[in-house]
């Protein structure tokens, strides 16, 4: 249901004129538990993500006022779908959250998690620094889970008005990156910065110099 849902409102997006333009590098199975890290620039980006990659049955990290402000879908999937909901004033409770993600849903029972490197929304799609506390968490709790890097960018110009109305024609664009494997005595930190570094290149090459300007 979940699942259905976030497909319908992309679906809905098309007639807005939202044109999705979608990279995909390849290489991780279908079905197969990873762990996402994301760029982040608006709510859109989790029904866009979950239904560009509904196979893996994604779960998300979102703070939890998200899940409360009854956003046709996005809240919905939010209390439902088995997410971390974390209260970002209470660092260590929500990094505890992160990791019951990881051991519940991504090593117990299968599923892959999204996580938002930066922590936050990127104001008019500037490229924010990254919090990896979260990406550690849920690597530690999942350790046989590739890290797939991902970039989304354009998506912040949907909210550029509040929804009213959502502005004709915009095109977003989603690069899903080649698995960076795991091993048993492998340099978090240098997984995550390489995950980095490739959504910086992306950016770039998209809009043709640096990643922290705004989006095309």
């Amino acid at each position: 249901m979940v699942n259905g849902l976030q497909k319908s409102l992309v679906a809905s997006l098309r007639l807005c004129g939202t044109r999705l333009c979608v990279e995909r590098a390849g290489g991780l199975a279908a079905g197969r538990p990873a762990i996402f890290v994301s760029n982040h620039q608006s709510m859109f980006d989790i029904p866009i993500l979950g239904a560009l990659l509904s196979p893996h049955y994604l779960k998300f990290v979102s703070k939890r006022e998200l899940a409360r402000r009854w956003i046709p879908s996005i809240s919905y999937n939010l209390r439902r779908g088995g997410n971390a909901l974390i209260d970002r004033g209470d660092r260590a409770e929500a990094v505890a959250a992160i990791g019951r993600l990881g051991q519940e849903e991504v090593a117990g029972r299968g599923v892959s998690a999204v996580i938002f490197a930066e922590g936050t929304r990127a104001r008019g799609g500037v490229l924010g620094p990254f919090r990896p506390q979260g990406t550690f968490a849920l690597m530690a709790a999942a350790p046989d889970a590739p890290v797939v890097p991902v970039v989304i960018d354009g998506s912040w110009r949907l909210l550029r008005r509040g929804l009213c109305p959502v502005p004709f024609g915009t095109r977003v664009r989603v690069f899903i990156g080649a698995p960076i494997e795991r091993s048993p005595h492998e340099d978090a930190g240098a997984v995550v910065r390489a995950a980095q570094a490739q959504i910086q290149d992306v950016l770039a090459r998209w809009r043709g110099g640096a990643a922290d300007q705004r989006g095309p």
